[in-house]
């Protein structure tokens, strides 16, 4: 505790439970996430639920930061591991399965893109991007075997707790879906990171609120939000210059985010609070391209409003 923060799970200003704080504990050392693409495709891309993959999804399937698909796995995470060594010489890495659904394939495909990972002692950890619709029971059994080597983690895409939101985003499962999923990972020992979307067609602000409230009641460790990006060459940026529908100021953003974090357990990790849109394929908003300036803000108006992650908290 530092600053007179009244947040526990913190050495420093942020009234949350951030990702560095999580691993600088976990790990004892500076961590960092190597992006991959390991040239998966999506149930909803290919024709298996669906067309087109979900609208706000561009065609790297939101692996803009991952690594050359011109690249093997391998050449793809040296080059990118180098990079960041550059700026943390001792840092240990976590291999991350980023782009498009990374257990979308058969299990051998599977093993034979994680298993030389596992084997690297400079690998940490396995970060997995993935749907709900594509963790059969015998993919999760291999990735549980891999736990008693290494932290395994499974990044789920929700976006929102609502159906109709997922079907006007074409995203191809329902929260029924995903419930079901997480109940299957609970019996596991890998660890389960959910993300949401802020600002997503139509829903109010009391919607993103009870899609937070919803998953503080359930079996994760982590999660990720995000403000929503529209991204050229996306079915939605075609909706949006057709009929713009309103999207979040900063000022609205960082209320919701907060207000988010309040109903949160304090020990779930935020991963993220905002992502990283593309400079030359954002169309808007524009603010979300100063990181910075969005996390500053957050911490800020946490400061000021003297309030902190899971200040309102209930398990029951």
């Amino acid at each position: 505790m530092a600053y007179n923060n009244p947040f526990s799970y913190s050495d420093d200003n942020k009234r949350y439970h951030t990702w560095n704080y999580y691993l600088k504990h976990r790990y004892h050392q500076k961590v960092f996430k190597v992006p991959l693409n390991a040239n998966f495709s999506c149930p909803n891309r290919d024709g298996t639920c669906g067309q087109g993959g979900c609208t706000f999804c561009g065609s790297l399937g939101s692996g803009e930061y991952a690594g050359n698909l011109q690249d093997d796995l391998m050449k793809q995470f040296m080059d990118r591991q180098q990079m960041m060594l550059r700026k943390w010489p001792n840092g240990g890495s976590i291999a991350y399965f980023q782009a498009y659904t990374n257990t979308y394939a058969p299990l051998h495909e599977l093993k034979h893109c994680f298993q030389p990972f596992m084997e690297r002692k400079d690998v940490l950890a396995l970060s997995i991007a993935t749907r709900a619709d594509c963790l059969e029971d015998d993919k999760l059994a291999y990735l549980h075997s891999l736990c008693k080597e290494k932290d395994i983690w499974i990044e789920l895409g929700l976006q929102s707790i609502y159906d109709q939101t997922a079907q006007h985003c074409n995203r191809g499962h329902t929260y029924a879906q995903f419930l079901d999923c997480l109940q299957r990972l609970a019996k596991t020992d890998i660890k389960v990171a959910v993300h949401l979307i802020n600002s997503l067609p139509y829903e109010t602000t009391d919607m993103m609120l009870e899609s937070a409230k919803a998953l503080a009641t359930l079996p994760i460790h982590a999660l990720k939000l995000h403000m929503l990006h529209i991204m050229k060459d996306t079915q939605m940026a075609t909706e949006y210059e057709n009929q713009p529908f309103p999207l979040l100021s900063l000022e609205d953003y960082v209320d919701i985010v907060i207000r988010q974090l309040e109903v949160l357990p304090p020990e779930m990790i935020i991963q993220r609070l905002t992502g990283d849109g593309v400079k030359e394929l954002l169309i808007a908003p524009a603010w979300t391209l100063h990181k910075v300036n969005v996390l500053n803000t957050i911490d800020k108006e946490m400061k000021r409003r003297n309030t902190w992650q899971g200040r309102l908290y209930s398990k029951s």
